[in-house]
Formats: C-alpha cells, sequence, structure tokens
C-alpha cells in the first residue's frame, strides 16, 4: 500500500528548486521522485524515471514525512571505536617515528 505524503511544507515547484540547489546528487533524485509523486505521477512511473524501485520511493517516503528535506540525505556513520587508547596510538607514532630496530 502507498504512503501517503503527510508532509506538506514544500510543493513540487519548491521541491524541484531545491533539487537543483543541492550537491547531493541523490538526495536530488529523491526530490524529484517525491515532486513527481505530488504533480500526480503514478509511484511506480515516479520511481522508475528517477532510477529506484517503488519500495525505495516508499522508504524515501516514510523519511520525508518524518524529517523533512534533510531526511532525504544520505546518514553517515562514525566507524567502528578505535582498537588502541590515545597512549598507544601516542607510542605506536613514536615507534615510527625512530624507524626499525637494525641491531
Amino acid at each position: 500500500m502507498a504512503v501517503e505524503i503527510t508532509r506538506k511544507d514544500m510543493s513540487a515547484g519548491e521541491l524541484r528548486a531545491a533539487a537543483t540547489r543541492t550537491k547531493d546528487a541523490k538526495a536530488a533524485r529523491r526530490m524529484l521522485a517525491i515532486a513527481l509523486v505530488l504533480e500526480g505521477a503514478d509511484r511506480t512511473t515516479s520511481a522508475q524515471t528517477c532510477g529506484m524501485d517503488r519500495q525505495t520511493l516508499r522508504d524515501w517516503v516514510h523519511r520525508r514525512n518524518t524529517e523533512g528535506i534533510d531526511g532525504l540525505s544520505n546518514r553517515y556513520s562514525a566507524g567502528p571505536t578505535p582498537l588502541l587508547n590515545a597512549e598507544q596510538k601516542a607510542e605506536l607514532a613514536q615507534m615510527v617515528r625512530d624507524g626499525p630496530d637494525l641491531a
């Protein structure tokens, strides 16, 4: 079942304008797909036009409904926690600076 676009803070034209301003190509593609839906295109056509599956478009509609336009950008994680503490990093850096033990 299609998820209704409940967030009405931006019109299709405003979404298109935001898509042209953003440097994030993936977010722009998502904005354009949602703009097509707001203009009355069916979701399958909107998704295919913008290079995604209908289910993927549905997921992005969910994110836009809850987070707004900022939700259309990818989230990046900080990565894994470091294996070395600050003292160990300093010790390793010193070992690298000292070079190999030639003895």
